[in-house]
């Protein structure tokens, strides 16, 4: 008795398995699911059928042993069409995947200076937000005052200004500088591709 239960909770866990792995998530509506008398049947070649009675569309499909599935839910007439579902779905997400691989990430660098920077530090840093704008990055340029450096905000515009000159060619700011406590940024995009 023991023994006969312990079998049963093994096979009931293991259709538990199966059925959790083997689960297709359905956007559409498929065969059983499609709730209409008559539909525009599309078969498997993309070739239009015209308006065919639902039951014959589903034997049609159960006959060429693939799944009828309602591409369109138009209320007066569905559009359905016979295909392989299970591919169809391994498809779209393949394409989805493919999609976000070729998606660019936009991230913003941020280059942190200071009202007194010396002129090498300046290039250095005006090279650095040149090779960031060249790969595609936005950059926001970070200006803090420290002390009594809050009483030159002239100093710290006017390094910021320098910046926007630096990189005219290849970048226009987004944000002009604005003041945000002790720190005074602005961010600077890559000049749109004509």
């Amino acid at each position: 008795m023991i023994l006969k239960r312990k079998i049963n909770l093994f096979i009931l866990h293991k259709i538990n398995f199966f059925t959790e792995v083997f689960f297709i998530k359905q956007d559409l509506p498929i065969n059983e699911q499609i709730r209409a008398n008559k539909v525009q049947l599309i078969d498997e070649n993309g070739e239009k059928k015209g308006v065919v009675p639902f039951k014959e569309a589903l034997e049609l499909a159960y006959d060429k042993k693939l799944d009828l599935v309602m591409v369109s839910p138009n209320p007066e007439m569905p559009v359905c069409k016979i295909m392989n579902y299970g591919k169809y779905k391994f498809e779209q997400t393949k394409k989805e995947k493919e999609a976000r691989k070729k998606q660019k990430n936009l991230e913003i660098k941020e280059i942190r200076v200071t009202p007194n920077i010396e002129q090498h530090d300046f290039e250095f840093k005006a090279k650095n937000a040149r090779k960031f704008l060249e790969d595609g990055n936005k950059v926001k340029i970070t200006l803090r005052f420290r002390g009594r450096e809050m009483n030159y905000m002239k100093l710290g515009e006017e390094v910021l200004k320098k910046f926007i000159e630096a990189l005219e060619d290849i970048s226009v700011p987004e944000k002009k500088p604005l003041l945000e406590g002790r720190n005074m940024f602005m961010i600077l995009a890559k000049k749109a591709d004509k």
